[in-house]
């Protein structure tokens, strides 16, 4: 149990300067102490500190005296991030938390100076503070698990966290897919069919190969992607969050693949697997740069990507990246009756609730099927009512990217 003592010395002037100091035994049976000028303040130190040794609660006040850009740099060594994520993470702290929180000691910021950082942040984009926050975030929870700090001050109700700008997701029509098609290089359309038609990520297109085609199975094995590191250094990967996945196949998108194969053959393109010190790994790709090597991220957004949104009519903006081919995807299998399960895993959504969310104001309630089924069970015949399906596309069946002739789909 912590005690308090008074303790006086006589100041230059001859004066009586008294002090109290708190004493108290760690249960690293360490004896530690701290002065205070007013006995109110020793008095409630003592007591706190006393009744945290009592509730197994007690953090030394010294241990969180380590400047905070010190300890993220530690906590960062001792991660277990892929390549490019160690490298992200980095990035945002030396770029956005150090600025203002890497001078201070752990245990000196508070969820008052947490609110405070935040706000210099105002000019970033949501999503990107959000994880700027998240990465400060979990610098703190480990300053907790090692007992350098008792509580995360971004954990605090008075703290603000960054949210997220839920916009609703608004699929393209199948013109607009049709056009930015058309508008890319022909050597390049195949992008659209496999990420409209398969629903896969940019960087699994561009990892795709003959290989992860299996016609007996009418599926595509989704297996690795291509991820761009700094510097431009390219390697192979497992897909986001480490988990392959089995698409299906539709015919259309087969019949692609194989007309694009028949002018542009597979290459065999050899990168690091999984870092940029990792294994060599030679795969076939379908898609390949004018230099047969791997497609880069930076250039194709840049120089392929963009100029043909802009040909199509559509603006260059971040919501229509190749990712919007991945919502037409979802928005088409969705207006077909695919289950919001399926679709999670045909997407590689780890979790199917973040499919539900991201896609729910796309699937119908359903009502006018329930009022049918209950009314079949008691023989009551009601007039028919379809289904009113969202204005995603027009296309039909699995073909969701036809134009009625077929010839322009051959590139």
């Amino acid at each position: 149990m912590a005690s308090v003592e008074r303790r006086e010395r006589r100041g230059k002037n001859g004066q009586v300067i008294r002090t109290y100091r708190v004493r108290w035994w760690g249960p690293d049976g360490k004896q530690r102490s701290k002065s205070f000028k007013r006995k109110v303040e020793a008095d409630r130190f003592a007591a706190t500190i006393s009744a945290d040794i009592v509730r197994g609660a007690y953090i030394d006040p010294d241990a969180g005296r380590v400047r905070f850009e010190e300890y993220a740099e530690r906590w960062l060594k001792a991660q277990t991030f892929e390549e490019g994520t160690f490298v992200a993470v980095e990035s945002r702290l030396r770029n956005h938390a150090y600025p203002a929180l890497g001078q201070r000691f752990v245990n000196d910021i508070q969820p008052s100076t947490v609110q405070a950082w935040l706000s210099t942040l105002k000019q970033l984009a949501p999503t990107y503070r959000q994880i700027i926050f998240a990465n400060v975030s979990s610098v703190f929870t480990a300053a907790v698990d090692d007992s350098l700090i008792a509580a995360n001050p971004c954990r605090a109700r008075s703290v603000r966290r960054p949210k997220l700008d839920r916009r609703k997701v608004t699929p393209w029509s199948k013109e607009r897919v049709l056009a930015v098609r058309d508008e890319l290089p022909e050597r390049y359309r195949l992008v659209v069919w496999l990420g409209a038609g398969l629903g896969l990520r940019q960087g699994e297109i561009f990892g795709l190969s003959p290989d992860d085609i299996d016609l007996e199975r009418g599926e595509v094995h989704v297996r690795r992607q291509v991820k761009l590191l700094p510097a431009n250094k390219q390697i192979y990967g497992l897909p986001k969050g480490r988990k392959t996945r089995e698409v299906p196949l539709p015919d259309a998108v087969l019949e692609a693949i194989n007309l694009h194969m028949t002018r542009w053959p597979p290459v065999e393109v050899t990168l690091p697997w999984d870092s940029s010190t990792g294994r060599p790994l030679s795969v076939p790709l379908l898609i390949y740069s004018r230099e047969k090597k791997a497609l880069g991220r930076n250039y194709f957004n840049a120089f392929l990507w963009k100029p043909a949104l802009v040909a199509a009519g559509a603006e260059p903006t971040r919501a229509n990246g190749c990712h919007a081919l991945r919502h037409f995807f979802a928005s088409t299998a969705l207006h077909e009756g695919e289950s919001i399960k399926a679709l999670s895993e045909y997407l590689g959504h780890a979790d199917p609730g973040f499919t539900l969310r991201t896609y729910t104001h796309l699937v119908d309630d359903g009502s006018d099927r329930t009022k049918r089924a209950v009314d079949a069970v008691f023989d009551h015949k009601t007039p028919h009512h379809e289904p009113t399906a969202p204005d995603v596309s027009d296309a039909d069946g699995v073909d969701v990217l036809s134009d009625g002739d077929g010839d322009d789909d051959a590139h």
